[in-house]
């Protein structure tokens, strides 16, 4: 029997109060102050009580995974905010140094303020809404733009900084259900955010729901991309609206679409606790698919044997692995990044371990502007040493499965680092690429930005 449990959020004015930070030091805990006001933090109770243990600190998983650390940041930088706490710096001042400080990390990795934003027919884009490939949508409501607990390796932690500007969102509007009926193309829609499951069941039903509907016929499959099941449990177990949602999760099946529950594992610690089971075996007892997903991040999983261990723990409790991804190219990229031919090589070593239940996880895979881009192998052809790389999705479908070669570059943490082999002064993509993104920028009417173009290719 799971006992309820009442949620807790820990912020930057919660760092002397919760006890068990007490067993750092005053200088740790002036550096999680430090980095946690430049990037975002937030933790929860059932972090801090259950998953983390504070005998293992700084080098848990979860602590790393959710606490801000010292690297995360520039070293000059670190030295400026620290600067301005210690002196006590009006609040002003010290949220005009952490902006300038964000814009030098790439807040919006991959054309995600420009190049993926849909428009309709009349040239009127479609704010909350990303629609990078044809048959998927990717869908922020306005409601789920913020987490449980925020990772600190995070691509998309520009939305949790109280900056309007950054932030993608959606309103239960006449816009966003307008361009879902006219794409018949589409599939797929994805929920994402911050955390679609952070949302009240009366708010999720209204995203949802609609869906149902005959004029959506062409809508087969419905995600929610989440991290509950990692952070908070609870949601599916004891929460008041957990019967609801899993009530909700029967209708969609019941009316003939697909429901994947999109879980975001980054270690095996947080399979390892009786409630995240309960939760997974509920969920699965609704119909609905649960697969699972994370970046390779250093000081987290950059090890084979994790993974192994961590697919095959999610095999046993019935769930699917998915992907395993490079982390992007965006805020504390350099204390979280790995080198593309280590990436691999842990990939192939975990892979090597487990059954083929389990390999049925891809990877690892970069996000970038032109597509999913996996990194297929490491070859010598004709006397030089390549990547083998092949798209998984493409925003040109033409271009998937067709295998390209980058020189190899142990250094390389991604795509835009790596060049083409064999002599060759650009991938294939590149030209139509250009194509695309100008194209889109004339129909959105918006300038096409080239800088980011040249950045993420």
């Amino acid at each position: 029997m799971i006992a309820q449990k009442k949620m807790k959020f820990y912020g930057l004015r919660d760092i002397d109060k919760i006890p068990q930070l007490k067993k750092l030091t005053k200088e740790q805990r002036l550096t999680l102050k430090v980095v946690g006001n430049v990037l975002p933090f937030r933790s929860n109770n059932y972090l801090v009580d259950e998953l983390i243990n504070w005998d293992n600190i700084p080098d848990d998983p979860i602590f790393q995974l959710t606490f801000p650390q010292r690297g995360m940041i520039l070293p000059e930088h670190f030295d400026q905010m620290a600067d301005l706490i210690n002196k006590d710096a009006p609040k002003d001042e010290i949220v005009k140094t952490a902006h300038e400080i964000r814009e030098e990390m790439n807040p919006h990795p991959a054309g995600q303020m420009t190049a993926n934003v849909p428009v309709l027919a009349d040239g009127e884009s479609v704010p909350g809404v990303q629609r990078k490939y044809r048959e998927i949508a990717l869908i922020f409501p306005s409601a789920g733009q913020t987490c449980h607990a925020y990772c600190t390796f995070c691509f998309r932690w520009a939305q949790f900084i109280g900056d309007e500007d950054l932030k993608f969102a959606t309103d239960e509007s006449r816009l966003c259900q307008k361009f879902i009926k006219q794409e018949k193309e589409l599939t797929d829609v994805l929920f994402t955010g911050g955390d679609p499951m952070v949302m009240s069941l009366a708010k999720l039903k209204a995203y949802v729901e609609p869906l149902l509907k005959p004029e959506f016929d062409h809508i087969q499959n419905i995600r929610i991309g989440t991290k509950s099941l990692g952070y908070w449990p609870y949601k599916y177990v004891t929460d008041k609206d957990a019967d609801g949602i899993l009530q909700m999760f029967e209708r969609i099946i019941k009316a003939g679409k697909h429901i994947s529950i999109m879980a975001h594992f980054n270690h095996g610690v947080e399979l390892s606790s009786d409630v995240v089971k309960e939760a997974i075996k509920r969920i699965r007892n609704t119909g609905a698919v649960i697969r699972t997903q994370s970046p390779l991040i250093r000081h987290i999983n950059d090890d084979p044997d994790i993974w192994a261990d961590m697919w095959k723990e999610q095999v046993r409790l019935g769930l699917v692995p998915y992907y395993m991804f490079v982390e992007r190219d965006t805020g504390a990229k350099n204390y979280f990044e790995v080198p593309l031919a280590q990436a691999f090589d842990i990939y192939k070593n975990s892979f090597n371990q487990v059954s083929g239940l389990a390999r049925t996880a891809r990877g690892p895979s970069m996000s970038a502007m032109p597509g999913k881009i996996i990194i297929s192998g490491i070859a010598e052809i004709k006397g030089e040493k390549v990547f083998v790389l092949n798209f998984l999705q493409a925003r040109n479908p033409e271009w998937a499965k067709q295998p390209f070669f980058a020189k190899y570059d142990e250094e390389a943490t991604w795509l835009n680092m790596l060049k083409p082999a064999f002599g060759k002064d650009k991938f294939f993509y590149e030209d139509e690429l250009q194509d695309i993104l100008k194209q889109k920028a004339h129909f959105a009417k918006q300038p096409a930005y080239e800088s980011e173009l040249v950045e993420e290719m």
